[in-house]
């Protein structure tokens, strides 16, 4: 059985926690996201009411176990408790079965009294209008999906095709979503959107923040990078439109104009911020795939080979996947510093290609650790080079601070391998005899 119920119907189940789920894990993070979240159902159903719409905010699934007259929550416990320490602070006189329940996990028993107190903190500084609103949200704008069945297994099974059968979205599918929310307003530039977004090869997205701007944006802020999952999709949510904070309002006018290392406004911008990115990755690899002055690098990049295009180039076999690491380390290099200062400078690009590529030199065997650690400038590595080159391009103010940068060329002796590469490095740096 499945249907939809409003938050204060769910609350109103005779809901009952079973002790094999796990402990409340909530932080102050997911309830301002909550908090977040209600405020602008609010605000969307105040405007649809306008134009005689009743608006609804689907806020989750709840998946629960009828077993006599109470309902075992099988998923979304997390959830439902959070609903419950909310409502309880806006109605003091609120009961329930969840609020009966005695908790005993220290985890859990920490996590509600955190988070009660926040809650508790966050309306002492509002109106009692608010409280009001977040009453009536609970009541005719929040609702969830309710799915009953009368088997434990069949709950199970239940959750298992909710949670692994079924292909979860990609990070940026989920940011696609949440910025087309931001943009309901915009009915025109929603629907332009899509079709531009549409039209793109989903796996080039993937690859856009997977392996340029997610690790661009940590090693420039002097964090080692990490896979870009549903978990990280804050990173990219931006601002929201109208925010009062000081450099939200910077970032509004700064509009058009975006940088890796920058936040933008949520919505629209985050569609015209991956086109802009894609367009700049194309830009690069085509400069390097053209420009006869980087001859050299277009070789080692290409294994050697002759390829005419930048996607001939990509395609490339380098016979590892160390090698597919640096190369793409570089990439990130050349991104960043072209994302900043708009141009080519023969000596600059060298210089990051030095710094990308003498890392393969450095590196028996070289996996994403060791790329992790070097993009960062671990000064207890073994590396040849220890500039966080990242974090360099972020502080610097002109181009020539990088195209001056001392970038080391020398091999460790006891690692014979990558020697043809070690010497077009020093060719391209124009070095002659032995380093």
């Amino acid at each position: 059985m499945a249907g939809t119920k409003s938050a204060d119907e769910l609350l109103g189940m005779n809901l009952n926690i079973p002790d094999y789920q796990r402990p409340y894990k909530w932080g102050i993070r997911n309830i301002d996201e909550l908090f977040l979240d209600i405020t602008k159902a609010i605000s969307d159903a105040d405007r649809y009411k306008a134009d005689g719409i009743e608006f609804k905010y689907r806020i989750g699934t709840i998946i629960l176990h009828k077993e006599g007259s109470r309902y075992n929550i099988v998923d979304g416990q997390q959830r439902i408790i959070s609903l419950v320490l909310l409502k309880k602070c806006i109605d003091p006189e609120f009961e329930c079965s969840v609020t009966e329940k005695v908790f005993t996990n220290k985890t859990t028993q920490y996590n509600i009294h955190r988070n009660y107190t926040f809650i508790r903190e966050w309306f002492s500084l509002k109106s009692d209008d608010v409280k009001k609103e977040f009453i009536r949200a609970f009541e005719k704008i929040l609702e969830v999906v309710v799915f009953c069945v009368d088997k434990e297994t069949e709950a199970f099974q239940l959750f298992d095709s909710q949670n692994t059968r079924g292909k979860a979205l990609d990070p940026h599918d989920l940011l696609k979503a949440y910025h087309l929310r931001e943009m309901k307003k915009y009915p025109y530039e929603m629907e332009r959107a899509v079709t531009k977004w549409e039209a793109k090869d989903p796996v080039k997205i993937k690859e856009l923040f997977d392996l340029y701007l997610f690790p661009i944006r940590n090693w420039s802020r002097g964090n080692k990078s990490k896979p870009f999952t549903a978990k990280e999709i804050d990173a990219y949510k931006g601002i929201t439109e109208g925010s009062a904070y000081s450099y939200a309002r910077r970032t509004s006018k700064a509009m058009p104009c975006f940088q890796i290392t920058e936040p933008f406004i949520a919505g629209n911008d985050f569609f015209e911020m991956v086109e802009h990115y894609m367009y700049l990755l194309r830009d690069i690899k085509s400069e390097i795939c053209s420009n006869p002055r980087f001859r050299e690098i277009k070789r080692v990049l290409c294994g050697g080979g002759e390829v005419d295009s930048p996607e001939d180039m990509d395609k490339a076999r380098l016979g590892s996947a160390g090698f597919g690491y640096t190369k793409n380390l570089f990439y990130c290099a050349l991104l960043c510093y072209y994302d900043k200062f708009h141009n080519f400078d023969e000596m600059a690009v060298k210089k990051l290609f030095t710094w990308a590529f003498m890392l393969r030199v450095d590196m028996k065997n070289l996996g994403f650790d060791s790329v992790n650690k070097y993009a960062v400038g671990d000064k207890n590595s073994r590396y040849t080079n220890k500039i966080g080159i990242f974090s360099e391009i972020s502080f610097a103010r002109m181009h020539h601070e990088i195209s001056g940068l001392q970038i080391q060329v020398r091999r460790n002796p006891d690692n014979g391998k990558w020697e043809e590469l070690y010497n077009t490095i020093k060719e391209i740096n124009g070095y002659g005899g032995a380093q």
